[in-house]
């Protein structure tokens, strides 16, 4: 079946999520739309990173209906997993930058990674992403030159540089001050309204939480169910860490 402009780009149905051969989420229904904002919250071990990484194809999934564009996880073969993995940025809260090379250096391994051969072509796919960023004047710098924020704008500016449909940010603000967070936040809004990729977010900031409210994914007891009614939504996030 082809996959229509207005299916959704994130889609389970009765999905179990194993890590390690456990079970990590039972009975998964989560159904993300193109250009979509919603969190994922949960304690430590309640299966948050386990649902990105099924996502990526990094963990098993079986029962039910997991899909992923049009790739579909039940079925996906190791062959397939780069493709599908060119249509997902990846955000980390760790920054995952090479330290051994300059900003632009860094984006252009990706680059060249995931099949670009043009210089031209590269040099301004570069200059495109750093410039959504903010980041267009730090291209010669060193990783270990840059803050905390910045490290993370360029990290971001990574995951953009195939047009992904899709970002998945796993804590991206764990690292940051409070500050920062808050302009990382309103980066990948900006990102998200401008540039229509469906962003799925991993958080326990609750402050962040409050205030770019969107549709919230709760992970306890082997479950990730969404949260219907936002005023129950009021958690002591300082336990979800």
């Amino acid at each position: 079946m082809e996959e229509s402009t207005d299916s959704p780009i994130i889609y389970f149905e009765h999905t179990d999520i194993y890590n390690s051969g456990n079970l990590v989420i039972s009975d998964l229904n989560m159904s993300i739309s193109r250009g979509e904002f919603a969190y994922i919250i949960g304690k430590v071990g309640s299966g948050k990173t386990t649902i990105i990484r099924a996502i990526i194809g990094e963990t098993p999934v079986s029962g039910g209906i997991a899909r992923v564009g049009d790739f579909n996880l039940m079925k996906l073969k190791k062959r397939q997993i780069p493709y599908l993995r060119r249509k997902i940025g990846v955000v980390f809260q760790d920054f995952q930058l090479l330290m051994d090379r300059s900003v632009y250096d860094n984006l252009r391994f990706v680059l060249r990674a995931t099949g670009w051969k043009d210089r031209t072509a590269i040099s301004e796919r570069i200059r495109k992403v750093l410039a959504a960023t903010g980041m267009e004047h730090k291209a010669d710098s060193m990783p270990h030159q840059l803050s905390g924020g910045e490290q993370q704008r360029i990290a971001i500016a990574r995951a953009l540089l195939n047009s992904p449909e899709i970002i998945l940010a796993d804590e991206p603000t764990g690292n940051l001050d409070g500050e920062t967070a808050e302009q990382i936040m309103g980066l990948l809004f900006r990102i998200n309204k401008e540039r229509g990729p469906a962003i799925i977010m991993v958080t326990h900031n609750q402050t962040l939480f409050q205030r770019y409210p969107a549709r919230t994914f709760l992970c306890e007891k082997l479950s990730c169910t969404e949260v219907e009614d936002k005023s129950d939504i009021q958690l002591d996030l300082s336990e979800f860490i």
